[in-house]
């Protein structure tokens, strides 16, 4: 990854792109560059977020935490740093994290006596605070939830998706009994899933992790995964059932209605920067970003051209009107620069803006607007009277058709397997496979050696039926997505 820091910060290097099949990972990153969405910061893995790349993630902050609040969440903020004995308390969430603390262990001029530790989640230190929030089952549920950075030491760093430095959403609830729990764990999935398809675009596979891929501490793990164009799976969101295994260590009780002392259920869930990057892998081409129109910073560029210098007074100033009347409704830039028509084209492009308005001396004089689709790069001409109704009536036929293609994509690439050699044969083609699978540690490791592919999920949607394990041949009713993946 050395490699890809130089390339990204190298600002005279050609802004060309590799395409997706000459090699997808450096694809990825002259995506990331030519749009001007992030390079590397000066420490280790850290990320620095670049205006357009930023302007993405608070539309797709705002939009995610409307849907959130409608649940029934407040939101709230807690500390950055956590004294270490609190991340001891529950052993299986420290060994899960372990690897990839970040402590502070100086400050004020002396050596700590106690290690800080520089939040990798917020689960112990929340904890912490809301025990002393809950007395009686009039108390609950507690429903909060924080927009934060987090920090966990990456040995092999990727914009957006693997930084030591990211920010993201954490959710966190305590509930009088296990059912509300789950339910809360369930419907936090369920409004991913729908932010992914109706926000982002992306058409997810909902599931529930395996033991052994579960979040440290968790009961269980309910996750999305989207398939990216090389085949590859991408974690979009995850929702943790947490049960009693933080309250019990962190002494989360509550009198309930009997006036018996119970401990609380509880939950936490989170969708972090890591989905911009999937929006590149999912929907980007060889010219460069392509954008969902709902997270578009800029859903519209009124471009003017004029060929002739006599032309150009007269071609502005409709661009100017037509750029006035459709900023009221969209998110509007004007590029009236000298640049030549060709070089201002390729840059919205790259920079994935959805439609393209081109106004010239037969615009003006047929008294229309060329709009152009990102995506498809298809053109018509109409007249400026009914320009906000095409307009409209263009992203939201963009914004379907991104989501259509993108589930025929991974439809077409997802298999079902019988046995371990039809397996290995659809795994190597870099497929999402579903196969039987009698969930065992031991097995899913050696799965992972052999082929590189893991455990995604045990499907949500299961067809009750038995079959045989794919590896063992025993008898059983689940059914497994697995996948390479980021």
């Amino acid at each position: 990854m050395k490699k890809e820091a130089k390339k990204i910060n190298n600002s005279e290097e050609k802004l060309g792109i590799t395409s997706r099949a000459d090699n997808f990972s450096q694809w990825y990153l002259d995506i990331i560059k030519s749009a001007d969405l992030a390079e590397y910061g000066p420490s280790k893995g850290s990320m620095v977020i670049k205006p357009h790349g930023y302007a993405i993630w608070e539309l797709i902050k705002n939009e995610l935490d409307k849907r959130i609040k409608k649940t029934g969440v407040s939101n709230a903020y807690f500390p950055l740093l956590i004294p270490e004995k609190l991340l001891r308390k529950e052993q299986e969430h420290i060994e899960g994290f372990s690897p990839e603390i970040v402590a502070a262990t100086y400050a004020g001029g002396k050596r700590l006596k106690e290690a800080l530790i520089v939040r990798p989640t917020s689960e112990t230190i929340i904890y912490k605070i809301i025990s002393g929030w809950i007395r009686s089952y009039k108390d609950l549920p507690i429903l909060i939830n924080q927009w934060a950075n987090v920090v966990r030491w990456e040995m092999r760093p990727r914009l957006f998706l693997r930084t030591t430095e990211f920010l993201w959403q954490e959710g966190h609830t305590a509930h009088a009994t296990d059912l509300e729990a789950k339910n809360r764990a369930l419907k936090m999935l369920k409004v991913y899933r729908d932010f992914a398809k109706e926000i982002l675009a992306i058409p997810t596979i909902a599931g529930v992790k395996t033991a052994s891929e579960r979040f440290a501490g968790a009961k269980e793990t309910y996750t999305l995964e989207a398939m990216m164009q090389d085949g590859k799976a991408l974690q979009l969101a995850t929702s943790h059932d947490l049960g009693q295994n933080f309250s019990k260590p962190f002494g989360i009780k509550f009198i309930d209605e009997e006036g018996k002392l119970n401990y609380c259920y509880q939950t936490s869930w989170g969708m972090s920067t890591r989905v911009i990057g999937a929006l590149i892998m999912v929907h980007s081409d060889d010219v460069g970003l392509i954008l969902p129109p709902q997270i578009a910073p800029v859903q519209v560029v009124v471009v003017p051209i004029w060929p002739k210098e006599k032309d150009r007074k007269i071609v502005v100033k409709k661009a100017v009107n037509v750029y006035k009347r459709v900023r009221r409704i969209f998110r509007v830039e004007l590029d009236a620069s000298e640049q030549h028509a060709g070089q201002k084209f390729y840059e919205w492009e790259r920079k994935g803006v959805p439609i393209r308005i081109e106004i010239g001396p037969k615009e003006v004089e047929q008294n229309k607007a060329l709009i152009v689709r990102r995506d498809t790069r298809t053109k018509r001409l109409v007249e400026i009277e009914i320009l906000e109704e095409e307009i409209k009536r263009e992203l939201i036929r963009m914004q379907n058709d991104l989501y259509e293609k993108a589930l025929q994509f991974r439809n077409k690439r997802t298999v079902e397997v019988n046995n371990w050699v039809q397996f290995k044969k659809e795994i190597k083609k870099n497929n999402f496979v579903i196969a039987y699978f009698k969930e065992d540690k031991e097995i899913e490791q050696k799965i992972k050696i052999e082929t590189g592919a893991t455990a995604r999920c045990i499907i949500l949607e299961q067809k009750g039926r038995i079959g045989k394990c794919m590896y063992s041949g025993k008898p059983t009713k689940t059914r497994v997505l697995f996948a390479r993946a980021y």
